[in-house]
């Protein structure tokens, strides 16, 4: 069975410390944490990371990275030196620049920062974004060219954008360090309603296997053994499970009841 991390968007009214503490509680092997560079401080490096060896788990993940065109280098990477300082495996980013070739140079100059740090910088297309689909997250990994490079597929995102999984299936396993997994509704919103398209990523997801993505075949076409980043915003679990350790249990619970399901199949 892979391996499961809580992604920060369960708990996303919570701190990191809180996040680690959840993810322990509910018994993922990983955890992944959101960093605001602004308001992250060095008492809050010493604390996560404390929290994190008390927890034994490894750190999946740090964002978000948010490229926009007026966006700070600097804020940038100052996410990848708290990701460093806690033993990030990886930095999810994705992109609000309609200029694809300033994205990828962008994108590169982060990789060539991260150089070192044990992380890899991943790039998560979805159609809120300017990166919207597989296609075209391919195009700008492919102009970024640098080893530390990534792709973070999210399968809410793969069925809203129309992105094919056969075309996953035969992405270079090397791009694929991790994924994204939750579960939706079939009924997908208007693209063109971008208040609709963020309401479905940020309050709609479903548990694993509740809902009607096509998740045995995205599991399929993903590398094997790579972990799973449990991606499950949703106003409903927010609202069943006010204690965030309550909640990634729920979580975790019907994650690996679902993943044990599908290894018996």
């Amino acid at each position: 069975m892979r391996p499961i991390s809580l992604a920060s968007g369960v708990v996303p009214e919570f701190g990191a410390l809180e996040t680690v503490q959840a993810a322990a509680a509910g018994g993922f092997d990983a955890v992944g944490l959101w960093v605001e560079p602004g308001e992250w401080t060095a008492a809050t490096t010493r604390d996560v990371r404390a929290e994190l060896a008390a927890s034994g788990l490894p750190l999946l993940d740090v964002e978000v990275i948010w490229l926009k065109p007026d966006s700070s280098m600097d804020d940038h990477r100052r996410v990848i030196d708290i990701g460093a300082e806690l033993g990030a495996a990886n930095v999810l980013c994705v992109s609000s620049d309609p200029d694809h070739g300033r994205t990828a140079a962008r994108l590169a100059e982060l990789c060539r920062y991260a150089e070192g740090s044990g992380m890899r910088v991943a790039l998560e297309f979805g159609v809120f974004t300017q990166v919207k689909d597989l296609a075209q997250a391919m195009a700008v990994l492919d102009a970024v060219a640098h080893p530390l490079r990534a792709l973070l597929i999210d399968p809410i995102h793969v069925d809203r954008s129309g992105s094919s999984i056969e075309a996953i299936a035969r992405v270079d396993p090397a791009l694929l360090p991790y994924a994204q997994f939750c579960d939706a509704s079939g009924v997908r919103p208007d693209p063109a309603d971008f208040a609709a398209v963020i309401e479905d990523a940020i309050d709609l997801r479903e548990q694993c296997g509740e809902g009607a993505l096509p998740l045995h075949a995205l599991y399929d076409a993903l590398p094997p053994a790579i972990p799973l980043s449990i991606e499950l915003r949703s106003k409903a679990l927010r609202e069943a499970f006010d204690h965030p350790a309550l909640r990634a249990k729920a979580v975790a619970d019907a994650t690996r009841a679902w993943l044990a399901t599908y290894a018996t199949a």
